[in-house]
């Protein structure tokens, strides 16, 4: 893959329904998106001191004046909708709203595994801004119901099958090719620039189309989340 980072990828799911595996577009689940306006209270379980800081600064990123109509409020203590740890394997968010029905609040509903105090700023800002995509019910772009990716199916199959990933056939089908549903979204063309897209190499598609590694907000990114959340 294109990223300097392969083994890294993303997980997640609506905490109310099984956990799966796999990676993730400019697309929301209309049943886990927050009212407009809303406080989001956020806190964090572990980590660094700094690193927390760094990553709440990038977080706002998503409700700067112009984007979301929604505040990160970041706080002492567990009481709070979004809870983030350092301490377990992977990075992931659970879906948008769905992190409310997570009653202990010692279990997190976002990590980030493999960022430590030494990660350079443009991995923190990716990482977080995918993941804080995820906590405002984004999914991710190539299962966007729009399409658009014409899969070397063969090809996904026999590279995700295999180490690191290791994934079964079902899982596979799952995080790779099946979208989501035109009626549980809403959701713009396929934008190969989002933040939500995944790096694709040219050998996982039969007409050569690729994605590098996206570390910003892309237009659409924005145009979107603020459409969404007025």
């Amino acid at each position: 893959m294109a990223d300097k980072n392969p083994d890294k990828w993303c997980f997640t799911w609506a905490a109310n329904k099984p956990k799966v595996a796999g990676a993730e577009r400019a697309a929301l689940v209309k049943a886990l998106k927050w009212d407009p306006g809303s406080v989001i209270t956020v806190s964090f379980l572990d980590g660094d001191e700094e690193l927390q800081q760094r990553v709440a600064a990038v977080a706002r990123k998503w409700t700067e004046p112009g984007m979301a109509n929604l505040t990160f409020d970041f706080r002492e203590g567990p009481n709070t909708n979004i809870r983030i740890s350092f301490r377990y394997s992977g990075s992931w968010s659970v879906l948008g709203t769905s992190c409310k029905s997570i009653a202990d609040t010692t279990q997190p509903t976002m990590n980030y595994g493999w960022l430590t105090a030494d990660s350079d700023d443009a991995e923190v800002e990716r990482v977080v801004l995918h993941e804080f995509g995820h906590a405002l019910g984004m999914i991710h772009e190539h299962q966007n119901p729009a399409g658009g990716i014409h899969w070397d199916r063969d090809q996904v199959i026999e590279d995700l099958s295999g180490p690191p990933n290791n994934w079964d056939l079902g899982t596979i089908e799952h995080n790779m090719f099946e979208p989501y549903s035109r009626d549980e979204t809403n959701f713009t063309t396929l934008d190969a620039d989002s933040i939500m897209m995944y790096p694709l190499p040219a050998r996982w598609t039969t007409d050569g189309f690729s994605v590098g590694l996206n570390s910003t907000l892309s237009k659409t990114d924005k145009k979107f989340i603020r459409d969404q959340y007025q």
